[in-house]
């Protein structure tokens, strides 16, 4: 029997909603901790553009097909599984220790031996890797046309990324890729439509010299996304976004007019596509702050509203530096003297500010000479009393930044008893005036940086 064309058509339509019907099916378990078997609510899982999250007994069900399900919950390493081994999900806590290996340290043989020599001898588990420089590079080889349209694959330190991220992870090291997004001095000199301008109509520098990218523009978003995916592509247990702002200086011209609301919502936007273009896969978000920001509720002029971000990442990652604090906080005018006052209050405000949970945030801490008052070197007392601090809050561990990537054996291996100062012995002392006002200002954010 012969069938016509349009009635073979017919019978195409009328079945294919069946057939496709049919690749779905219904996905249910449980999630728990690997190691106690604790139910775990509120785990995100996602397959096939669709989310849910595990309830108060760990249950889920989700209608998907036979696309991978990846696996998310702050405080446990992410799960990329098969659908078929849904039933019962098993999640390893894990608290990453992480130390920064700079854009240019990656490229020496010497400094990644001597990383993974701290990493076996020290508590350090997990590495902050460079993948786009300020300047604009990209340490790795990218297939996104505009890196190399604008030079950004010139230098690349990370010629053997995929080699050396299966070495590490075959080593149970954490791995986070560091994007800096907005400051991006080789974008915004080859396509000066896309930069910040001054008043004039020139591009502007900061104290760096350095110039920055417009973070309303679409484009600019884009190039940065992509970025982003392809470290998640590559193996990357988290995307980290440095420089997620404004430059704090308020007389810039970009593509739309600046004001508290259209700063944040460019802020939040951008790691909202970030959110959706990363969930398929088993990769964190993270977004670096100003130190500030955990004390107030506004953006400080330059997009980043606490809040409003904690909605938008799964960690939080203030940069606590007790040099960073140039005019103190409440109670401890000499940040120097107090490292651990400095980071464990700034912890305790920012989680009473926005109500989230300790274990979002994963602040960075000094490991390097003081810049803001009597240039003293952080030694391993200090850089002790600041792990002490982020360990006393509940903090999904702690990032330790050194520019030049240069980290002491005795920096991570002298111990100063937990709990020796605990968090309610740093309650706020009697705050001196001056201070309670500057805190509230708004000028409290390091200026044109």
């Amino acid at each position: 029997m012969k069938i016509g064309c349009s009635t073979l058509l017919a019978v195409i339509l009328l079945f294919s909603p069946l057939s496709a019907k049919a690749e779905e099916k219904l996905l249910s378990g449980s999630v728990q901790d690997a190691e106690t078997g604790q139910v775990l609510e509120n785990v995100s899982l996602w397959t096939a553009n669709r989310q849910v999250f595990s309830d108060a007994a760990g249950r889920f069900e989700l209608t998907g097909s036979t696309a991978p399900l990846i696996v998310k919950a702050p405080g446990y390493r992410p799960l990329e599984i098969t659908a078929a081994a849904s039933r019962q999900i098993k999640l390893q806590a894990f608290s990453p220790k992480a130390l920064y290996l700079s854009f240019w340290a990656a490229d020496s043989r010497l400094k990644r031996s001597q990383f993974e020599q701290l990493l076996d001898q020290t508590e350090a588990n997990a590495l902050v890797i460079d993948i786009k420089s300020s300047r604009g590079h990209l340490a790795y080889r990218s297939k996104i046309p505009l890196a190399r349209e604008i030079g950004a694959q010139r230098v690349r330190p990370l010629k053997d990324l995929p080699e050396y991220l299966a070495r590490l992870k075959s080593r149970g090291i954490y791995t986070i890729g560091r994007i800096v997004v907005f400051k991006d001095d080789l974008l915004a000199k080859h396509r000066p439509e896309l930069a910040a301008h001054t008043r004039e109509g020139t591009l502007w520098q900061d104290r760096e010299k350095l110039r920055w990218s417009d973070p309303f523009n679409q484009q600019v978003r884009d190039y940065n996304l992509a970025v982003a995916e392809e470290a998640a592509q590559l193996g990357f247990d988290e995307v980290q976004f440095d420089y997620i702002r404004f430059p704090s200086k308020s007389d810039l011209v970009f593509s739309q007019p600046t004001d508290d609301l259209s700063r944040v919502t460019a802020i939040n936007s951008f790691l909202e596509q970030a959110k959706q273009r990363l969930a398929p896969y088993p990769t964190f978000i993270s977004a670096n702050i100003f130190g500030y920001i955990c004390w107030k509720p506004k953006d400080g002029k330059i997009g980043q509203r606490l809040v409003d971000l904690a909605e938008r990442v799964d960690y939080l990652s203030p940069m606590l530096y007790p040099s960073g604090f140039p005019q103190g906080i409440p109670g401890y005018s000499r940040p120097l003297d107090t490292p651990y006052q400095v980071i464990a209050r700034s912890l305790q405000v920012a989680q009473e500010l926005g109500g989230i949970a300790p274990i979002r945030f994963r602040p960075w801490l000094q490991a390097f000479r003081d810049y803001a008052f009597d240039k003293r070197s952080f030694k391993a007392e200090e850089i002790q009393a600041q792990i002490n601090a982020s360990d006393a809050n509940g903090s999904n561990g702690w990032m330790l930044w050194n520019a030049a990537s240069r980290f002491s054996l005795a920096g991570l291996q002298q111990k100063i008893p937990f709990g020796e100062r605990k968090l309610v012995d740093i309650a706020p002392k009697l705050v001196e005036p001056a201070m309670l006002t500057r805190t509230e200002n708004s000028e409290l954010i390091p200026p044109a940086m």
